[in-house]
């Protein structure tokens, strides 16, 4: 009976966390907006938003409101959608490779999608024919298969995840992909990119939310959304994928098909996402990890935290690198590598000791 209470009182708990995270996610929009560069009042932020949502009519200098509502609005959005797609990108991952250090940085993905990207946009990829969009999915998912290739050539297995030992070397093929696409990228923009191209490149490839405005808003904000809900059509599948391929079949899951829709909307989210703002890492290993700890292991609860706790970090960590070095904005992704870096060590320690 007490065990029942206990167990009663947990449920309870994990589930005002959920209750709790879309007013903290309303409070980070409100923070990313009022807090940057140039110091604004919170009076003026709210007058400004007001204005804008509620057709009201409080005087605030012009260029206030412009850089309220053209630039940090849109880019604390864009930054919370980015977050959101990238933390469900990781928790699919996990799920499917079995592997807590699965995330589509580690895995490759994310170096394929600024490789497409890159491609498209500075070697002429395609002639026109390709969006930077497009040009980073196809990058992301020509990643992953390469990466699941030479798995399985190493005698790692396929991504189906049935032995620790596949999973281990689908892990070191990731970072070995990873490596391979982020020296294409080098070698694209040495080739082909001027100085100035080079420069502005580099710096979007370490994570960059400068240039986004309204128009990446439309699209990031209904690619994110869609992954959510894909992730949680799925979301009982990717409760038994954490058990195996196998154990997913006996249960009556359509093992590939299933595998290859969840895995075409990993790249897809993250081929979206980084050509927007480049190639952050480790929010798809650190947040589901968190998330897991608050809400427990159970997709229905995981996927939904996940989203909006990732949408939460990467706010927050734009909020960091605007005030950290005064006058000067860092690449978003060295806040996420800074602290994404450490949890990663602390991942694997753990789970070499459990062994």
């Amino acid at each position: 009976m007490e065990t029942a209470l206990t167990l009663q009182r947990t449920r309870s708990l994990r589930w005002r966390w959920l209750w709790l995270t879309p007013p903290v996610l309303f409070a980070a929009l409100i923070a990313g907006t009022a807090i940057g560069e140039t110091s604004i009042s919170m009076d003026t932020v709210l007058k400004v938003l007001a204005n804008q949502l509620l057709g009201a009519n409080y005087a605030v200098d012009r260029i206030d409101a412009g850089i309220i509502w053209n630039y940090r609005l849109s880019r604390a959005i864009v930054a919370a959608s980015c977050g959101a797609g990238l933390a469900l990108a990781g928790v699919v991952l996990q799920a499917l490779l079995r592997n807590p250090l699965a995330d589509p940085y580690l895995m490759g993905i994310s170096a394929g999608a600024s490789t497409g990207a890159v491609g498209v946009t500075v070697a002429g990829i395609g002639a026109g024919a390709f969006s930077l969009s497009a040009g980073a999915f196809a990058g992301a998912g020509l990643a992953f298969g390469l990466v699941v290739l030479l798995a399985q050539a190493a005698g790692g297995g396929s991504c189906n995840g049935r032995s620790a030992q596949a999973s281990g070397a689908i892990i070191l093929a990731g970072i070995a992909g990873s490596q391979l696409f982020n020296a294409l990228t080098a070698f694209i923009i040495a080739r082909s990119a001027s100085a100035e191209q080079a420069r502005s490149i580099m710096f979007w490839l370490l994570g960059n939310l400068s240039g986004v405005r309204w128009d990446d808003v439309v699209l990031a904000v209904p690619v994110s959304l869609a992954g959510l809900l894909v992730c949680l059509w799925h979301r009982r599948a990717l409760d038994v994928f954490t058990f195996g391929a196998d154990s997913a079949a006996s249960m009556g899951i359509a093992v590939r098909p299933v595998r290859g829709i969840l895995i075409a909307c990993v790249a897809l989210v993250t081929a979206v996402m980084v050509s927007m703002v480049g190639a952050i890492g480790f929010v798809g290993l650190v947040i589901p990890h968190a998330m897991r700890f608050i809400v427990g292991s159970r997709h229905t609860r995981l996927v939904p935290a996940s989203a909006l706790a990732g949408a939460v970090f990467l706010i927050g960590s734009d909020i960091l690198s605007r005030i950290l070095v005064p006058g000067q904005v860092l690449p978003i992704g060295v806040i996420t590598s800074l602290i994404g870096a450490p949890t990663f060590a602390l991942i694997m320690i753990r789970g070499m000791r459990a062994r």
